[in-house]
């Protein structure tokens, strides 16, 4: 893989603390899946140090803009999205990038974009690409999903499988994650802004939504026979959902929510229920005034963990890679605000403790596991992907 032969860090890259400011990287022509990687770091890189594992920070790539999703192709190529409105290709051979045309139309407005990014989980025998994305409806925006197959640089057989109803004005909280599980489609609305509206079945706004691969509504989703209630909502009192990920063990979903001031939630899915966002909270509204005097009420969830002040979570994996024997089955997950990438030990589905992997490193976006089993992060301003390099010894 061909990269930088230096990483300078000037006063644009002051996002990475003084412990990796010595991190430089070679000119290398190896491929991105290259094979040995238990060797110590190379001349030039820092050790990272950790509670459990030791490694070194490969640049993957660089000059990214505002990186969203991130998916691994059988051949490994790496897809990314951009939230700018860019789908991009990173040749596993050479490090090259080239740009994927034929996606549908984008806003590209405040927190939409280009999102998420999901191969079906057949994906050899039938191809199929996910993307979220927020679009404009008349003079407001929704968040949409549609699918694709990739043809070459192309997108070829797009459908549009789902939009959020209603629009709005507002240009935040669209969500959209997803995951796949027995051929169902899971993803995260955002309430858009509109708190009050979490709380309501009529609307899509602060949902965990669940369709059949292809967008049909499946006829045992809790509210189908719910008079006026959107069929395809599975949970719902969320706020802004920003990671979406399948324990490995227990194949529960598990999803993480972006708080007020304060209030971020780790959650884990269950159908019909209700996780109570506005009435219950652990976070109060920026101004700083009191949007619930409850975190507890009857019949609504509880979160596994909360972070008070805001991490502002994006992104989440579990790490069930034998790369990282120390950290099997932990949760990891970026922080946009906390401008860092943390791992969240679980004893079963209780919470234990966190550790800050790496701290001032930059808005951490996306999290992701390669099928080789390492582990993948995205950034943003400045725009890289990194993966992290256990040294096993």
């Amino acid at each position: 893989m061909k990269t930088l032969t230096a990483i300078l860090f000037s006063f644009t890259i002051l996002l990475f603390s003084t412990f990796y400011s010595s991190c430089k990287k070679e000119e290398s022509t190896e491929p991105i899946n290259k094979k040995v990687y238990s060797e110590p770091a190379p001349e030039g890189y820092s050790v990272i140090e950790t509670d459990k594992q030791r490694l070194w920070l490969d640049t993957v790539a660089t000059d990214v803009d505002k990186p969203w999703g991130m998916v691994f192709l059988p051949n490994g190529d790496i897809l990314f999205s951009e939230r700018s409105g860019s789908l991009k290709r990173i040749n596993h051979s050479d490090g090259s990038v080239q740009e994927i045309s034929g996606l549908p139309q984008i806003a590209s407005t405040g927190q939409g974009g280009l999102l998420d990014l999901l191969l079906h989980s057949d994906f050899e025998n039938n191809g199929y690409l996910y993307f979220s994305y927020s679009k404009k409806v008349g003079f407001n925006y929704t968040t949409a999903i549609s699918r694709a197959k990739l043809s070459g640089n192309s997108l070829v057989e797009l459908e549009e499988l789902f939009s959020a109803s209603p629009a709005f004005s507002t240009s935040h909280h669209f969500g959209c994650r997803m995951v796949m599980k027995d051929n169902y489609l899971y993803f995260g609305v955002g309430e858009r802004g509109q708190m009050k509206l979490a709380q309501k079945l009529d609307k899509h706004n602060g949902k965990i939504m669940r369709i059949h691969d292809n967008g049909d509504i499946p006829v045992d989703n809790p509210f189908v026979s719910t008079t006026d209630a959107k069929a395809e909502i599975w949970s719902y009192g969320h706020r802004n959902p920003q990671g979406l990920a399948i324990h490995p063990v227990t194949g529960e979903i598990w999803e993480h929510e972006h708080g007020p001031k304060g209030g971020d939630e780790l959650n884990i899915i269950k159908e019909a229920a209700n996780f109570g966002w506005p009435e219950i909270t652990y976070g109060i509204d920026y101004d700083g005034t009191i949007i619930s005097p409850n975190t507890h009420l009857p019949g609504m969830e509880q979160p596994v963990t909360y972070w008070d002040p805001s991490i502002a979570p994006c992104g989440m994996i579990f790490c069930d890679s034998d790369k990282y024997p120390e950290w099997k089955n932990n949760i990891f997950l970026g922080g946009l605000a906390a401008r860092a990438l943390f791992r969240v030990e679980l004893n079963g589905d209780k919470y234990v403790d966190q550790e800050e992997i790496l701290s001032d490193i930059g808005r951490v976006r996306n999290v992701a596991l390669s099928p080789d089993g390492f582990i993948y992060m995205a950034i943003e301003d400045p725009g890289y992907i990194f993966r992290l390099v256990p040294i096993n010894n």
